[in-house]
């Protein structure tokens, strides 16, 4: 299987990627890896590479295929590989076509996982990472339990300066003029396969899986090929076998037909039988040489065996260990993400708890306020019932005395009017 991911950044060509190493035991290959990994070792290209980078200038396409061509004489890569990064335009992808005929082992499928420019927006301008931790979050698909705060450590979340939504256009602008048109490029030669690029990971690894199962190699079993070299060796065997009989049966006819004839052709039978007697042995010569060349086939074919046999225990063991190792690491990152997992659901239950007990202290509160405030009212009430009754009776009183002052002062004129009067 040997493919080429196709896509936007943000498009996922990284997680599917991971997927499928894990599924069909083929190598990822990151141009962007290689090239780190060459200068860091110091490869031939390495040097080159490290050399054009401290001056300023971009890596040739020559460098970075002849990395790729090392690192595809790896024995993992034997059974194919996913290439990511490269190419990115046309002329990329047409000396990446030359470099692979050359070692015979030419692209088999593009594919391309396509998703929406409105989805890419969404997806990279949501992205938030922690300043403490480096937790990833997208504020669209996977936010925080708390706006701009990490579930995992508490820390603040941040926008990378690149994530805004000038520099995300600018670069699928880019990848629009540059790396689409390959696009086309691969259709032309009916190996280009879209891919919808939305929905769940699992569904866009199913879709993907689909297409390129068909490609996966169907290795023969060991015992099966050495099952079909012994019977290959017998059919061989027989075949002589029959050549030396009908061989046998002419001789013997012609001995027949010797006696037959007349004495008087005693002398021609008589040459006749020398002639037949060193084409006997010639044949038996042939036979004889036939049979040692034929052993010594077998021998070297054996040989062969043997030796193919060495070197397939060989690859089978390196291929065992490798899946052992993979399988170890898968494992210890499955418990790894689980306990990640497990930490961060005691982080959001503990979260959620301190949320609940907060809002729960608060209508706490809130209802005795409400009381408080209801208390205050009805004294307020009281006091104001008590004062406007006390206000009536002092009216009461004051009009009650104005009353008596009245009568009193009419009686006191009226009892002076009458001493008048006397």
């Amino acid at each position: 299987m040997r493919i080429v991911l196709l896509g936007a950044p943000g498009s996922g060509k990284g997680t599917q990627a991971k997927l499928l190493v894990e599924k069909y035991g083929v190598p990822q290959i990151s141009t962007g890896d290689l090239l780190r990994a060459a200068v860091r070792e110091e490869t031939p290209h390495g040097i080159k590479a490290r050399q054009a980078m401290e001056a300023g200038e971009l890596v040739t396409d020559d460098i970075v295929l002849g990395i790729i061509e090392e690192r595809l004489k790896e024995p993992d890569a034997f059974r194919g590989f996913i290439l990511d990064g490269f190419p990115r335009n046309i002329p990329q992808a047409e000396a990446l076509d030359n470099m692979l005929n050359t070692i015979y082992q030419p692209l088999e499928k593009t594919i391309l996982i396509d998703v929406d420019f409105d989805d890419l927006m969404r997806r990279l301008t949501g992205r938030r990472t922690c300043a403490d931790c480096g937790q990833m979050y997208n504020v669209y698909t996977s936010a925080p339990i708390l706006a701009e705060v990490c579930d995992k450590c508490g820390g603040k979340l941040i926008q990378r300066a690149d994530d805004n939504k000038e520099t995300i256009s600018h670069r699928l602008k880019v990848y629009t003029s540059q790396t689409e048109p390959l696009t086309s490029y691969y259709k032309q030669q009916t190996k280009n396969v879209a891919i919808e690029g939305t929905g769940e990971v699992e569904e866009i690894f199913a879709r993907i899986t689909t297409v390129l199962d068909p490609l996966v190699e169907v290795i023969e079993p060991e015992s099966v090929k050495e099952e079909n070299k012994e019977k290959a060796v017998a059919k061989k065997k027989a075949a002589v076998k029959k050549k030396v009989a009908t061989r046998k049966k002419t001789a013997n006819k012609k001995k027949v037909a010797m006696k037959k004839k007349p004495v008087v052709k005693k002398k021609a039978a008589a040459v006749k039988k020398k002639v037949a007697t060193k084409k006997k042995v010639a044949a038996k010569k042939k036979v004889a040489t036939k049979k040692k060349v034929a052993a010594k086939k077998k021998v070297a074919t054996k040989k062969k065996v043997a030796a193919k046999k060495k070197v397939a225990t060989k690859k089978k063991a390196a291929v065992k260990k490798k899946v052992a190792t993979k399988k170890k690491a898968t494992v210890k990152k499955k418990a790894a993400t689980k306990k990640k997992v497990a930490a961060k659901k005691k982080v959001a239950t503990k979260k959620k708890a301190a949320v609940k007990k907060k809002v729960a202290t608060k209508k706490k509160v809130a209802a005795k306020k409400k009381v408080a405030t209801k208390k205050k009212a009805a004294v307020k009430k009281k006091v104001a019932t008590r004062k406007k009754v006390a206000v009536k009776k002092k009216a009461a009183t004051k009009k009650k005395v104005a009353k008596k002052k009245k009568v009193a002062t009419k009686k006191k004129t009226a009892a002076r009017k009458k001493a008048r009067r006397r």
